[in-house]
């Protein structure tokens, strides 16, 4: 395991020095020579924390499940609390970038960047996923917008819309400096984002969300649907919020612990799978 320091101009977008060092965890599988190249996938893990802090129960723990499956995987820790939108969106487009960059000694195949995020973190994904073209992170990078590009997205129990009755009020109020500001909570909600841009998306959530209502993936999988994006989609009957693995591996009270939900990891996995044949 490896841990990487991105580097963004905060400035140059406009934006405060946050004063918080964003890092990549790196878990990348070793390449032996009697195995051959592999060109495998890449997750680039954002973990929920309504945006406040990032939840390690969604960070290494996830990062080794996948990592076991096959994928390089990559935990992303960005900037929390009330730093004005884009920084953390940045920064994961900077995560991108040193993934995409660095694809032939990492073994992977640089067509295959996955971004994956629960809760305040399945916003920060869905963002990524929708908005990587955005000049103002291709400019601010120094880059072109195709060194963003977001191949598949996986988003748990998301926090998507921005409507003060649906979403996850305390995520929002984080990112923003002034709540009230209708354009840019229309603008925050990612539903509003999804066209020809957008990736194929796999998503999960439990119906009894008393968190963040599973009307966030809901509308998100309409617009999906209606802009011919391909998706995979699992509503649980019962769990609640911030699952993770839904096992004892990340629970941390008994319910937490969640069979039926906890087959999100084996779908993911056969979902992911298939994207990477393509």
């Amino acid at each position: 395991m490896e841990m990487v320091n991105l580097t963004v101009d905060y400035a140059k977008a406009g934006l405060e020095d946050p004063h918080y060092q964003p890092t990549l965890e790196c878990h990348v599988p070793k390449v032996y020579d009697e195995m051959g190249r592999r060109y495998r996938g890449a997750i680039i893990i954002c973990p929920g924390g309504g945006y406040d802090y990032c939840s390690e129960r969604e960070a290494g723990p996830v990062a080794y499940r996948f990592e076991g499956a096959g994928y390089a995987t990559f935990v992303l820790r960005y900037s929390c609390v009330n730093k004005k939108f884009p920084t953390a969106l940045l920064e994961c487009a900077a995560a991108v970038k040193y993934v995409r960059e660095n694809a032939e000694s990492f073994d992977i195949n640089p067509n295959k960047i996955f971004v994956m995020g629960f809760s305040a973190g399945g916003h920060l994904a869905a963002s990524m996923a929708n908005l990587w073209k955005s000049s103002v992170l291709s400019d601010t990078l120094g880059c072109d917008s195709e060194m963003l590009k977001v191949n598949a997205s996986i988003l748990g129990y998301p926090v998507i819309l921005a409507d003060a009755k649906l979403t996850h009020e305390g995520s929002i109020a984080n990112l923003i400096e002034n709540k009230h500001n209708p354009e840019l909570r229309e603008y925050l909600s990612m539903e509003k984002h999804i066209g020809k841009q957008t990736p194929p998306t796999f998503i999960w959530h439990c119906s009894d969300d008393g968190c963040v209502p599973v009307e966030n993936s809901l509308y998100y999988m309409t617009e999906l649907s209606k802009n011919h994006i391909p998706f995979e989609a699992h509503i649980y009957p019962e769990g609640g919020h911030g699952l993770a693995l839904c096992d004892g591996t990340t629970a941390t009270w008994e319910g937490h612990n969640q069979p039926v939900a906890a087959t999100w990891v084996d779908h993911c996995i056969k979902w992911a799978d298939n994207i990477m044949k393509r």
